[in-house]
């Protein structure tokens, strides 16, 4: 079992007790195990099983917990878990994910209609009954209907992160036939927020030995078919479906291009391949004159032989980028070896895994010339957020770390709360201690379009603010974008010269790819971050550069890919 997987079950659990009404503090614990075992580097199965070792060596992972991880990883589930979901439906958990309803709210309607089913919630906002019970109306039950049709729109849809870790364990698996070539296609290439399925193509001498091989993996949960060139199979406890395909070498550059799609991209490609007097498709390039192939053996040759420069995955969406690659017009996007610094972690001053040294160790071993630690600020009470004295005693610590010479440079920051009515908060005075603001909305999401607008407008006027936090608070397939007048407020963060954060954890990537290319054209400039709570996170980083690739930004475009000195006096600057 892996980790993600042991770490997805105690989460549950900590959804299912707080459904319950239990102690507070033992939900939390839960939750804090499940960030735990999903940030260890080891395996925990493995750790398990090694004779002296426990699984209490991990930090935050006492005796209690630790009985509820050995009885996961031998039946699939624990005793507490299991207990919860006699007392209340699996889809208990599901209604989590619709926004307007938490825990209390659950427990409520479940005592009082016994609702089973998606359907059984979408009919009772129906009918409006939902309004007949406390602290509930007619607005919560229009919402509601929004969440269950966005929901169902979702179904079916895994984080990028889901698809890229199935993928990366399962060409390592395969790998271990001598010969082949194993290249993920489809979303995942492109490197979209979420996907439906992956596509992984194969070629070599042992390419049909590979489909047996991929239909035996011992995560396979089901077989969907088995074919001479292709298999099918649902992969893990997520059911993820993977579309394994064994290719001949003379066509698996035009497979490539073809698997990897966007529908809208490869329509546009095959029209200009026509024009041209050529036919395209997974197989090759073709003269339409007398069926002689032109290319297909590499991506590159297919599109050189169309006239076009070769143009990255994350682009291929039919958003201009073929005529830029017509006109040698393409930009040479943003990497992850670009990025000198990050910018958005949070320690165990609040609510981290890691303390500020051990976060600029690890910032250190990756490379990086400098970070900013940005814990929560008071408003987040859950989070032992910072008030104005601690957020400056933090600072003065932060700066006398960096005379003791750590081989890196860390800012002082904090991730400020903006309050309903759009004021930062912490005072003035204690902002100005700081090398680097970033303001976010955690509360208060449900307010209408014009009142979030006039917030977060409000918030921008700060003049201590630097950067505005993954900006549209979104979370990926649990939770929409608040509405707001995103235009409106990203001309004002340009005229106030605050940043647009690329937030890398792979359940927010916020912003996405169409707001930064909106962002982008009105002058917005922005920097990618993991807002990380673990060392571990600092390597989601690649996510948020793949969705800057997606919006179209280069190197010069993201202010945390200046050397120190540069970045310092943009900071100072400010």
């Amino acid at each position: 079992m892996e980790n993600r997987e042991i770490a997805r079950i105690l989460a549950e659990t900590a959804d299912l007790m707080e459904i319950a009404g239990e102690d507070s503090f033992r939900v939390r614990s839960y939750r804090l195990g499940a960030a735990a075992i999903e940030a260890h580097p080891e395996r925990v199965e493995g750790l398990l099983n090694t004779p002296g070792r426990a699984v209490t060596e991990i930090p935050g992972i006492g005796k209690g917990l630790a009985g509820s991880i050995q009885e996961i990883v031998r039946t699939g589930s624990c005793e507490r878990r299991d207990h919860l979901l006699e007392r209340f439906p699996p889809t208990a958990l599901e209604f989590l994910k619709i926004q307007g309803l938490g825990p209390k709210s659950i427990a409520l309607i479940y005592q009082h209609y016994r609702v089973s089913t998606m359907d059984d919630l979408e009919r009772l906002c129906q009918e409006q009954k939902l309004r007949e019970l406390p602290r509930m109306g007619a607005k919560l039950e229009e919402k509601v209907l929004r969440s269950i049709a966005q929901y169902r729109q979702r179904a079916g849809r895994f984080l990028l992160r889901t698809a890229e870790q199935t993928a990366g364990e399962l060409t390592a698996y395969l790998s271990e036939l001598p010969g082949l070539a194993i290249t993920p296609a489809g979303s995942l290439r492109r490197g979209r927020e979420t996907v439906g399925d992956v596509d992984l193509l194969v070629t070599g001498p042992q390419a049909e030995t590979a489909l047996e091989r991929f239909v035996a993996y011992p995560r396979v949960a089901e077989v969907l078919g088995r074919g001479e060139n292709k298999a099918s199979a649902r992969v893990g406890r997520e059911g993820l479906q993977v579309d394994l395909r064994a290719l001949p070498a003379a066509s698996f550059g035009a497979a490539m291009q073809y698997f990897t799609g966007s529908k809208d991209h490869n329509v546009a490609l095959r029209n200009r391949a026509v024009r041209m007097g050529f036919k395209l498709n997974e197989y090759g390039l073709f003269r339409t004159s007398d069926d002689a192939r032109v290319a297909g053996e590499s991506e590159e040759g297919v599109y050189q032989a169309l006239g076009l420069d070769w143009i990255p995955p994350e682009l291929r969406e039919n958003l201009g980028e073929i005529d830029c690659a017509a006109e040698h017009r393409l930009p040479r996007l943003i990497e992850t070896a670009d990025i000198r610094g990050d910018l958005h972690m949070h320690t165990t001053e609040t609510d981290g895994r890691a303390s500020l040294e051990e976060m600029a160790e690890a910032a250190r071993r990756k490379g990086y010339e400098y970070i900013a630690v940005t814990d929560h600020s008071k408003a987040l009470a859950m989070a032992n957020g910072l008030d104005e004295k601690r957020a400056v005693a933090f600072a003065r610590q932060v700066r006398a770390l960096n005379r003791g010479g750590l081989g890196i440079r860390v800012f002082s920051g904090i991730e400020c709360d903006i309050l309903k009515d759009g004021r930062l908060d912490l005072a003035d005075d204690a902002l100005a201690e700081l090398d680097l603001v970033i303001g976010s909305v955690h509360a208060y999401m449900n307010l209408e379009y014009a009142q979030m607008t006039d917030r977060l407008l409000r918030a921008l006027e700060c003049p201590y603010l630097r950067v505005l936090g993954h900006p549209t608070g979104r979370l990926l397939l649990q939770r929409e974008a608040y509405p707001f007048d995103f235009d409106r407020v990203a001309a004002e963060a340009v005229q106030r010269g605050v940043l647009l954060e690329i937030n890398a954890s792979p359940e927010r990537l916020d912003l996405g790819f169409t707001h930064i290319r909106a962002a982008h054209a009105k002058g917005a400039r922005f920097i990618i971050s993991t807002d990380a709570h673990h060392p571990k996170h600092l390597d989601n980083m690649r996510y948020g550069v793949t969705t800057a690739r997606r919006g179209w930004l280069g190197p010069g475009d993201v202010l945390n890919t200046r050397p120190l000195e540069q970045f310092a006096a943009a900071l100072r600057k400010n």
